[in-house]
């Protein structure tokens, strides 16, 4: 959430920043409606006070046994006003925290400027792109002869776009993210958290989810809580109302979580096979920093996310987004984007972000610096280390072989129990 004083004080770059972010929202009604809020508490102050002084007055008189009837019937209608006024004053701040609610963060000036991910920058690349000496083949026709994903079934159980992980396949799905979470937190510094599937409204709010993206989450309707589309959520609200100590910081943590999505709009986009699911499994990565220090700590969290993908060897690119493809909350995002040979694209299976102080200011999550009495906004960041399934995608199409099995990543043989091929069972 941008602060109402900020938006005043930067008119501007705010409306710039909409703009370069392709979208409409008024500015102008909102400065409006913060103007009228900042008068409605201006008069009803001084009614306040006018009717503070007129109480001692009357008590007074009426103690003297003075005649106070006029006193006490201007008193009154001061008493009416300053109701109508609390009454305006409560509809006008619901007003504009809804509006509020709805301004995306501001991007950072190294951010490309750019209506929509064509005008996304590539940072860089690592691995070289895989060469077969045979026709490869996608991960549907992989798993399908492997008999490690049951695609159909799955959707008998539960609707189309769910998936059915079985025998090497669910293992594999679990090395995977064993290995993740031992190397974020052996390696990397972080604590590992496993925090709840389900998360209220207010947890969805504070993160950037509510309102614009409702329609994109499953909601539980009798409960009003929410399937997590992101351990992100739970991860980040664990210190919302709270305020911490300058020398906890920084914060490191990591978390495993199934997250649901909906897709809501994506109807026959990218559909096929594990490539756009409404259940899938992610290990993420969530840092609380000190506001200077957090576009450094955006590029070491990259580097962490992108280390598990080094050690599994598989080739992909950084991408830096433009301000038309950047998400709501964030401020500088990067993605990471797997090669997929068997489907012949890269693959997004990371997105690394820095909220600046965005999401705080909406969790109301703060640190109090040294010798210093007041509390400041934290800047959060988060990011996958990395995301499942399109993971499990880029290793099936990369690692297989040309009878249709699929040798195990190097890294993740000790997760198996020294097994080194993927191979249909008789």
């Amino acid at each position: 959430m941008l602060d109402v004083k900020f938006i005043k004080e930067n008119e501007k770059l705010v409306k710039t920043s909409i703009k370069n972010r392709n979208l409409k929202i008024d500015i102008d009604k909102v400065l409006s409606m913060d103007a009228e809020r900042r008068k409605i508490l201006q008069e009803a102050e001084s009614l306040k006070n006018r009717k503070n002084i007129a109480s001692d007055e009357i008590a007074k008189m009426l103690k003297d046994k003075t005649d106070a009837s006029s006193k006490i019937a201007e008193m009154k209608d001061v008493s009416n006003r300053i109701k109508e006024l609390d009454k305006r004053l409560n509809e006008v701040e619901e007003g504009l925290n809804k509006m509020l609610l709805m301004i995306p963060n501001v991007p950072h000036s190294s951010v490309p400027v750019g209506p929509d991910a064509s005008h996304n920058k590539i940072a860089r690349s690592w691995g070289e792109i895989p060469k077969f000496d045979f026709k490869p083949r996608t991960h549907v026709e992989i798993v399908e002869l492997l008999d490690i994903i049951d695609l159909p079934r799955a959707s008998k159980i539960t609707g189309s776009n769910f998936i059915l992980y079985k025998g090497q396949g669910a293992r594999l799905e679990r090395a995977l993210i064993n290995f993740m979470l031992d190397l974020h937190t052996k390696k990397h510094g972080y604590t590992e958290i496993f925090p709840p599937f389900l998360v209220n409204r207010d947890s969805m709010t504070g993160t950037g989810q509510l309102p614009k993206l409702e329609e994109d989450m499953y909601r539980l309707k009798d409960d009003d809580l929410f399937l997590i589309p992101t351990a992100e959520v739970p991860v980040t609200n664990i210190f919302r109302d709270e305020i911490l100590d300058e020398e906890d910081l920084p914060i490191y943590y990591t978390a495993y979580t199934a997250c649901f999505r909906r897709e809501a709009g994506s109807y026959g986009k990218d559909t096929k096979g594990l490539i756009r699911v409404h259940q899938f499994d992610k290990v993420e990565l969530v840092k609380f920093v000190k506001p200077e220090t957090s576009f450094d700590e955006l590029e070491a969290l990259l580097k962490n996310a992108e280390q598990v993908l080094q050690l599994l060897k598989l080739p992909y690119r950084v991408v830096l987004l433009s301000t038309g493809d950047i998400s709501f909350a964030a401020s500088k995002c990067y993605d990471i984007e797997l090669w997929a040979p068997g489907m012949n694209t890269h693959l997004e299976v990371s997105s690394c972000s820095n909220f600046t102080d965005f999401q705080a200011r909406r969790a109301n999550i703060k640190y109090r610096p040294k010798d210093s009495k007041r509390a400041e906004y934290i800047h959060t960041l988060n990011g996958s280390g990395v995301a499942l399934a399109r993971l499990v995608v880029a290793i099936l199409e990369t690692y297989q072989q040309k009878d249709g099995s699929v040798k195990v990543p190097d890294a993740l043989v000790p997760y198996l129990d020294g097994q080194k091929l993927i191979e249909r069972k008789s």
